[in-house]
């Protein structure tokens, strides 16, 4: 309990003192220690709204994927992209997403406008001349097609009052304990670091012998041991797609 509580604590400095604040009229600009999928940190503003706030990422996320030639007209990716936000409670005006918050939960919705920016660059950044489809719908097809039960999109609240959404919970059964799934489309240190973070918030939360996969997207290039390693030393697997009938009767039983 003490080593988790010292991980835990060791985030939330590392939050703290890799977050920038600059002015821009009424508008905060927050720049966070997270990284997108060019590598910049992560910008988020904020603006006084009455007796709250109001928190935006500015139409940028939807307007990268665009201009990346990502296309989310689609009713299928319609359905994802607002089964992402409203996972995390964001709400999308025009081309903003956008939350709103009190003083006593402004670091709560903080939170979770970011883990929906980040979910939704992993989910949707896919080169449209190689890939037609989302890496989690192969993974949700993948599990249909073995016969393996789940349940999609659900989340948990973490020891510190966070939530962090999986993509899939197989339940328990009599031969195995709960399996706790999150697919990475882009497997990069950071996405790993995040889903390593969620994990260790909401472990004791979950039965005492659950188990967390991340589902790898090595279609492009193989995965880094740098990731795999770091989630390994954390009890979570990794499932790398190309090798993903491997874990089969793991996650069927």
């Amino acid at each position: 309990m003490n080593e988790i509580e010292a991980h835990i604590d060791g985030y939330f400095r590392w939050l703290r003192d890799r977050t920038a604040l600059v002015q821009l009229g009424d508008w905060t600009e927050i720049t966070t220690p997270y990284l997108d999928r060019h590598n910049d940190y992560l910008q988020i503003y904020a603006r006084k709204n009455g007796n709250g706030f109001v928190l935006t990422d500015a139409g940028e996320t939807l307007l990268d994927l665009e201009q990346s030639g990502c296309n989310l007209d689609s009713p299928k990716r319609q359905q994802i992209l607002k089964s992402i936000l409203n996972g995390f409670g964001v709400e999308q005006t025009a081309r903003d997403f956008e939350v709103h918050a009190m003083p006593d939960n402004f670091a709560v919705r903080k939170h979770n406008l970011i883990q929906a920016i980040l979910s939704v660059q992993d989910m949707f950044f896919l080169a449209a001349s190689s890939v037609e489809s989302l890496f989690f719908e192969d993974v949700a097809a993948w599990l249909e097609s073995v016969d393996i039960r789940f349940t999609p999109r659900v989340k948990f609240s973490g020891r510190s009052g966070f939530d962090h959404m999986f993509d899939f919970v197989i339940p328990k059964s009599r031969k195995a304990p709960e399996r706790i799934l999150r697919s990475i489309n882009v497997p990069r240190r950071e996405a790993a670091q995040n889903l390593i973070m969620a994990w260790i918030d909401t472990r004791d939360s979950r039965p005492d012998n659950s188990e967390s996969f991340a589902i790898l997207n090595d279609a492009e290039k193989p995965v880094g041991g740098n990731v795999t390693d770091a989630l390994s030393n954390y009890g979570i697997t990794p499932v790398p797609w190309s090798v993903r009938d491997r874990f089969m009767d793991r996650l069927a039983a």
